[in-house]
């Protein structure tokens, strides 16, 4: 018999949390946008530290995910826009993103927001399906312009 799944925690984000955040930022850099991207716009996500930027403006907005007391995801919004959601590796497919997303999305009920929305890339599949199975759907489709590689992202709507 299988032992039961470990439990995913959902909590605040918190200062020490930092560099465990990076690290995710980091990883998930390199195994879903690396390839996508020309090697100008990595030179640029790196020089402008981007990711440190982001965590360091921004962490005390983040919710966290844990497994058995390991940082495995993080997601954050601005209103009713999920603006990331970063899973790590090892977190994928143990209901990391799902913990993360109904988070959020109850957090903004209880705001009294009516619409969720969140952006993905084309290349993205992994994404797109999760999104789909939790009730999103596509709403537009446009060039991305944050990253200057040429890729088109889509954005995804579910009402609450």
């Amino acid at each position: 018999m299988n032992p039961a799944p470990a439990a995913v925690l959902i909590r605040p984000a918190a200062a020490e949390d930092r560099t465990a955040l990076l690290a995710l930022l980091a990883e998930t850099f390199a195994d879903t946008w690396r390839e996508q991207l020309t090697a100008q716009a990595i030179a640029d996500y790196h020089e402008r530290q981007v990711a440190e930027r982001f965590v360091a403006a921004q962490w005390p907005r983040f919710v966290v995910a844990q497994i058995d007391g390991e940082v495995l995801g993080f997601a954050h919004r601005d209103g009713g826009f999920v603006d990331a959601l970063h899973v790590a590796a090892r977190g994928r497919r143990r209901g990391v993103a799902r913990a993360l997303m109904d988070t959020l999305e109850t957090a903004m009920r209880a705001e009294g927001l009516t619409l969720a929305s969140l952006e993905t890339d084309t290349f993205n599949t992994g994404s797109q399906a999760l999104y789909l199975a939790l009730g999103y759907r596509e709403v537009a489709r446009y060039p991305d312009e944050e990253w200057n590689s040429g890729l088109t992202t889509i954005r995804y709507e579910k009402p609450l």
